[in-house]
């Protein structure tokens, strides 16, 4: 597969062995062109950078090594990881995101995101459900690469984690344990920033999170029957499959 390579100065000198990249995680630039897009990614005061950039076309442009630390997830964690950074590949798709006309993602895009997934799935080994989102590892801070990003089209291809409601058995009894329900699953299925102490519009967020990912349909911030049906399947998608 053929990428042009421009790179970026925003990345931690230090390389890391090859066993130490155990994610992928897919943002969008949220930015009003792939210029200014390249230009904040290259540009040293900026500090943020990613491994590469996707471009509407489906030209992908490599601005880090693998090798090395990418800054692109920020504050971070999802299951045991903390500051995601040390362990992923970043990997930015070119749209204007959610402050400046967010736009469906290209055929040519998401067909050549799922191409560079499946090499960097099998040159580091990377566990289908270690595909994730930015708003997946930190939903209380960002909301990419958002409800149009087709995660369905990408678990199809072994990339990420999706749900078959048909083979979930579901109890409905009691209505007020729903809630803590639900979060114990998303606690389950790797989802971090869920403390007892957390507040309600943080609990809010991180339903958003979910919901945009698994629940496109219905970001409301609300647990809905499916959005707990799904995060129950997620949680023991062992016993299902």
């Amino acid at each position: 597969m053929r990428k042009k390579i421009e790179y970026s100065p925003n990345f931690s000198k230090k390389s890391r062995r090859k066993q130490d990249i155990k994610f992928v995680i897919i943002h969008y630039t949220g930015m009003q062109s792939e210029i200014e897009s390249l230009n904040r990614l290259k540009n040293p005061n900026s500090k943020v950078s990613c491994h590469y950039l996707i471009s509407r076309n489906g030209r992908i442009i490599q601005l880090v090594k693998d090798n090395k630390i990418a800054w692109h997830a920020g504050k971070s964690k999802w299951s045991k990881f903390k500051n995601l950074n040390k362990f992923s590949i970043g990997i930015e798709l070119v749209n204007k995101g959610s402050e400046h006309g967010y736009e469906n993602f290209t055929n040519l895009q998401i067909n050549y995101l799922i191409k560079l997934c499946k090499i960097l799935k099998k040159k580091y080994q990377i566990k289908k459900e270690n595909f994730l989102g930015h708003s997946d590892v930190s939903p209380l801070r960002k909301i990419d690469p958002g409800e149009k990003f087709p995660w369905k089209k990408l678990s199809k291809n072994q990339l990420g984690t999706w749900y078959n409601l048909k083979k979930g058995k579901f109890d409905f009894s009691n209505k007020f344990k729903i809630k803590e329900l639900f979060f114990k699953n998303l606690h389950k299925i790797g989802y971090r920033y869920i403390e007892n102490k957390i507040n309600n519009k943080k609990k809010f967020m991180i339903i958003k999170a979910f919901q945009r990912r698994y629940h496109p349909k219905e970001v409301s911030g609300k647990i809905d029957r499916k959005t707990y049906k799904i995060s129950h399947f997620l949680a023991n998608i062992n016993k299902f499959t």
